[in-house]
Formats: structure tokens, sequence, C-alpha cells
């Protein structure tokens, strides 16, 4: 069984909680540490299994929480050396205690095999991740640029995927942000579409997948009643409609998902 929980998501701050039931880890700490612990104490999660934090990139958006929750909580902390280089740049945050990984090896913590993969962003060595044990998987991947092979490839027979659906293209062009900012968030390494993140869910969807959290919405320019319609509309075109698609928020944790066995999950609602 695997339980997820997207604490928070979005350019304030990134979280998510992914636990079997001998062990959790996070994925990125972009939240102060008091708030991290609120929100998992809101959702009905302990901390006590908490064995890793692992860190996408350094952004501080994915990494603000990074030094307290280490040092407070003695939670390991993993990341490759772009990344580690990248956080520490920051001189405060030179004195922390990594396990370097190599992107694209998997490597264990206690029951949990992780795979890191690259994916496009303007950063060190940034990673998505694939966590799986007892033959279920799950996918954690935003702050990409555009889609690749080896992004599809990696996500294909996950049985639920936490994956960034950023900006609808007509409100980013119509916004009031500078063009250059526009074009960085449109570019290759800057962040994925509503459009370009459904062509991907229904890409690598299989009747495996039962749950899709669409993660990092721009406040400015989406909506997540439209990042929600745009890929349930590929899923159904491609005929899966027993896929369940759900907006992950800034402000509050989502409920928490999980799958007991391949064949069986529990759906998942709004807090």
């Amino acid at each position: 069984m695997l339980r997820i929980c997207v604490l928070a998501s979005g350019s304030g701050g990134n979280c998510t909680y992914v636990a079997s039931p001998k062990t959790a880890v996070l994925v990125d700490a972009g939240l102060s540490a008091r708030d991290t612990m609120r929100r998992m104490d809101l959702a009905g999660i302990v901390p006590a299994g908490l064995r890793g934090i692992l860190i996408t990139h350094e952004h501080t958006d994915h990494t603000a929480g990074v030094s307290v929750l280490s040092r407070r909580h003695g939670i390991a902390l993993y990341a490759n050396s772009g990344t580690i280089d990248g956080i520490e740049r920051n001189p405060r945050m030179r004195t922390l205690q990594w396990n370097r990984f190599m992107t694209g090896a998997p490597f264990l913590i206690d029951d949990l095999t992780i795979e890191p993969f690259s994916v496009p962003h303007d950063c060190y060595d940034p990673v998505g991740f694939v966590i799986h044990t007892n033959g279920t998987r799950v996918g954690v991947v935003t702050d990409m640029g555009m889609t690749t092979t080896l992004i599809r490839e990696r996500l294909r027979q996950c049985h639920a995927l936490v994956i960034e659906s950023n900006h609808d293209e007509r409100l980013l062009m119509e916004s009031d942000r500078p063009w250059t900012l526009k074009q960085r968030i449109r570019g290759s390494q800057g962040h994925l579409s509503n459009q370009h993140a459904a062509e991907l869910i229904s890409d690598v969807a299989g009747p495996e997948l039962s749950h899709v959290f669409l993660a990092h919405l721009s406040e400015e320019c989406n909506i997540p009643e439209i990042a929600i319609e745009c890929t349930r509309q590929s899923l159904d075109a491609k005929g899966m409609t027993h896929v369940a698609v759900h907006c992950t928020r800034q402000d509050r944790p989502s409920n928490v998902w999980q799958q007991a066995t391949s064949a069986t999950s529990v759906p998942v609602g709004d807090l």
C-alpha cells in the first residue's frame, strides 16, 4: 500500500507526502517546518514515520523548510550533486548533511524504491521521482518546461501521479506579467501548460492509473476548473474514464489517496 497527500503546491511552496505502512518521505520541503507539520496534522498524518526528504531541485519554493525539518526532526536529506551545489550557494545551508543520489540510479529508503529521473527546468540538475513498493507505483514530477520520452517512460504503469499543470496559455499571454517572464514560463525549461500536461497524462495513462493530482497551478494564470477539464477531456478521449482528476492547492493539503493493492484504490476529494 502507498499513500499520497500533497501538503502544498504552487509558487508559495511545494511539499508532497508519500508513505508505505512502514516508511514515509517528503518530496520537497518548500513550506516552513511549522506549516509542514501543521498541514500533516490537518490531513491526519503522523510524522513519526518520516525517513527522508527528497529534493527535486534547489528553488526556494521546494527547499525553504529543509534546514529546520532536518535539524529539528532528524529527517535525512536526499538530493543529487547539482541540486546540493545549488542549495549550498546559500551560506546558511552549507552545514546540512546530505545523502547524494545519482540521477537515473534507483536507491532504497527502507521498503521504498526511489527512481530519480531528469526533467527540463531552469536549474542545476532537476529531477522527478517514481516511488514504488510491493507493486504500487506513484510518480511525482513538477517544474518542467516540456515533456520528454524519458519522462513518459518513467511515468507509465503508475497508479497515481502528481504532475504539473501550471498555466492556461491564453490566461498567461493575457496577464500583466513581463514578456520575459512569459517567455521563461512557456520555454522548454519553464513550466508545463494545461494542454501539455493533459497530453502527457493521457499518453502515460493505463489501466493501473487511478488518480491524478494536478500540481503547481499558477494563481494568476490558471483556474482549477479549466485545468481539470483539459485533462478530463484528454483522458476521456483515450477511454480512461476511470481516472480521477483533482487539483492541488497552495493554501491547504489534499485528502489522502491510498492504494491498498494493485487492483484497489481509495478515492479522494478536497479538504
